[in-house]
């Protein structure tokens, strides 16, 4: 949410273990004035005004939150703060919490909160239907930067004319403000396949994209989460990009699971899919810059897959891929730069046209 976001502006992260510092540059990157406060208290105490919402933004693995941030919950409510959650614990269907946002004039809204039956979807087929290249991003863990990594290609793509569409898979890219998609893991898993393919169709349909990107959860390997075999199958992917974390050891939140190798991860994906992994990208956790740049050349004689760091490095890497492996994509890449050099050349002759008269006159 602090690296993007199409819906909300933030204006304050609540982290007591990194309080005083400011969001971006605690994520690695650089000051984006969005400061981080101890608790709720300390935020309103320090903001000019009480903020619209109030989202919360952690993934537990308990299937309730803690009492004490019940009541923060709460507190924000009778503060006027509409509540966003992403947990599968929904907070409009607790009578207390339902009772004190009426009080209170406020909204409650569970982003996991699966649609109705008569709106899910069971797998058809259709996905043939599909004739643009359809990309999945997945890993070989959990928060190893899948979406961030979805997210940055995408806006890349439509930076340089490639429009291109991302499909959600879970609640944070949905309160991003992804159009398309999903919260996977919290469908019956009899419908996960064919809402991920209903959702692919419909940003077909709709938009006539070049391209479509689909977010991935967890990894085909992770013993504790099923949303990547379903994605997989769902989408039915013309090509993966593979996401890994280098440096970590144990898989996040499963200190006993140690974590598996881009070899093992890339047999599964090609295995259980006719897709192929077209590319790696890394999660720069707990490398420096020259670690980073020495897997890269690893990896890049090892798997002979183009290799690349987003948040340090940029997309180049993979829009290069994607274009080696689809002509159509290619071609019309092709276009948009000659549209962009000549685009270029007109507003350099007008510049130019200008000064001359300027001169003359």
């Amino acid at each position: 949410m602090v690296r993007h976001s199409e819906i909300y502006s933030v204006v304050g992260v609540i982290d007591s273990s990194l309080a005083g510092k400011d969001a971006g540059q605690a994520l690695g990157g650089e000051k984006c004035d969005i400061p981080i406060f101890t608790d709720l208290d300390n935020a309103l105490d320090k903001l000019s005004y009480i903020p619209d919402c109030y989202i919360y933004g952690k993934a537990p693995l308990e299937t309730f939150i803690p009492n004490k941030e019940r009541l923060l919950i709460m507190e924000a409510m009778k503060q006027g703060m509409d509540i966003i959650s992403g947990l599968h614990q929904f907070f409009s269907d607790d009578p207390e919490l339902t009772h004190i946002a009426a009080l209170n004039g406020v909204q409650i809204k569970d982003i996991r909160k699966s649609p109705p039956l008569k709106d899910l979807h069971l797998f058809t087929g259709k996905i043939s239907e599909v004739n643009v290249p359809v990309i999945a991003v997945l890993g070989t863990d959990c928060a190893c930067g899948k979406m961030t990594t979805a997210v940055e290609l995408n806006k890349t793509l439509n930076n340089i004319g490639i429009k291109s569409v991302l499909v959600a898979t879970g609640q944070t890219s949905l309160m991003q403000g992804a159009k398309y998609g999903v919260t996977t893991d919290a469908l019956t898993s009899q419908f996960v396949v064919g809402e991920i393919e209903s959702s692919v169709i419909q940003a077909f349909r709709n938009e006539r994209p070049d391209i479509i990107l689909v977010e991935g959860q967890s990894a085909i390997s992770h013993p504790a989460f099923m949303s990547s075999i379903g994605i997989l199958k769902g989408s039915m992917p013309d090509g993966v990009i593979l996401q890994h974390p280098p440096a970590r050891k144990f898989r996040c939140d499963f200190p006993a699971l140690a974590m598996p190798t881009p070899d093992s991860e890339i047999k599964l994906i090609e295995t259980i899919s006719k897709a192929k992994v077209i590319a790696i990208t890394l999660s720069h956790e707990g490398m420096n810059e020259k670690e980073v740049l020495e897997v890269i050349e690893n990896y890049e004689q090892k798997f002979k897959l183009p290799t690349t760091d987003v948040l340090s490095s940029g997309c180049q890497k993979l829009v290069q891929a994607l274009s080696d492996q689809f002509p159509k994509l290619k071609q019309k890449m092709k276009i948009e730069n000659s549209k962009f050099f000549f685009n270029k050349q007109i507003k350099r002759n007008n510049y130019l046209q200008g000064i001359d008269e300027f001169v003359h006159a």
